[in-house]
């Protein structure tokens, strides 16, 4: 540890058995975390390696004995599979939803956070305690709503329900809280609009939590299934998870499971590099955004 910098537990601390235990079982409840998350993926992984045979081989074994990269281009060439399309409409997805999360949402946690609203705290509490509805229990009036204003196999049974999102509607007022109104004023004297303001000063800003809402909103997107499985027939229309649902997990029994692995591998890899690379921006943003400044 560097002069200066300041540790969880102090060196005076740690002297002493029973901190020193605690850390241990602290440590070693960490690293069975991690081993837990990374299994599946690195199994998926493997396992997306092996030959037919040694896929069904019992004792399974864990590491391939011969590596088939020939999985994954099986996995893009054969057997029918429009992964471009699925990757296509669930970028589609993703893009409407930021779009209308930030336009709607950051409008509206603008306007409960420094605009003179009636019964403004009133309207927060309402707001908020939605988080505490179960989602399931919207899922048909949420159904039955899209379906009477012609919205089902489109996007917009995406982007619509993207535009009410309570969470991020929390995390865009605790951040926005913390902007000065001094600044805001000071906009207002130099003859700006709210509008103006919003996207001139509070939107550049906000560039930490935005960046979770991101990060969020992708993870979201990509891994949603349950909803886009009811929202959408048309097979042109699915989702990334969707497809693979649809394709190769469960109707599709001609495909190998070395090959269904492969998939399933190329399917979780994107939000983990996601997280990986932009995990400061989320952690910034939350953090930044759980107190008032």
């Amino acid at each position: 540890m560097k002069q200066g910098e300041r540790g969880l537990i102090s060196q005076y601390d740690f002297k002493k058995g029973s901190v020193k235990f605690g850390y241990t079982l602290m440590v070693l409840l960490i690293l069975a975390i991690a081993v837990t998350t990374v299994y599946p993926f690195l199994n998926t992984f493997f396992g997306s390696l092996k030959t037919r045979e040694e896929f069904f081989t019992f004792p399974p074994t864990f590491f391939p004995k011969h590596w088939i990269w020939k999985n994954y281009d099986d996995a893009f060439n054969s057997f029918d599979l429009p992964l471009l399309t699925f990757l296509k409409n669930t970028l589609v997805i993703y893009v409407g939803n930021v779009a209308f999360s930030l336009l709607f949402i950051g409008l509206a946690a603008y306007a409960l956070s420094h605009l003179r609203v009636p019964f403004k705290r009133w309207l927060t509490v309402f707001f908020f305690s939605t988080l505490l509805i179960p989602p399931a229990t919207y899922i048909v009036p949420n159904f039955l709503n899209l379906k009477s204003l012609g919205m089902i196999n489109t996007y917009w049974a995406f982007w619509l329900p993207a535009a009410a999102n309570a969470y991020f509607m929390l995390l865009l007022k605790n951040f926005f809280d913390g902007i000065h109104k001094e600044v805001l004023e000071a906009a207002r004297i130099d003859g700006a609009s709210e509008f103006t303001s919003f996207i001139r000063i509070a939107v550049p800003l906000s560039t930490p939590i935005i960046g979770t809402l991101l990060m969020l909103s992708f993870s979201t997107t990509w891994n949603d299934f349950y909803w886009p499985n009811i929202v959408m027939t048309d097979k042109s229309m699915y989702p990334l998870a969707t497809g693979i649902y649809r394709y190769v997990v469960y109707y599709n029994s001609v495909i190998p499971w070395s090959v269904r692995f492969a998939v399933l591998t190329m399917a979780m890899l994107p939000p983990v590099l996601f997280f990986l690379i932009f995990q400061k921006f989320m952690i910034r943003g939350l953090s930044v955004s759980s107190v008032k400044g």
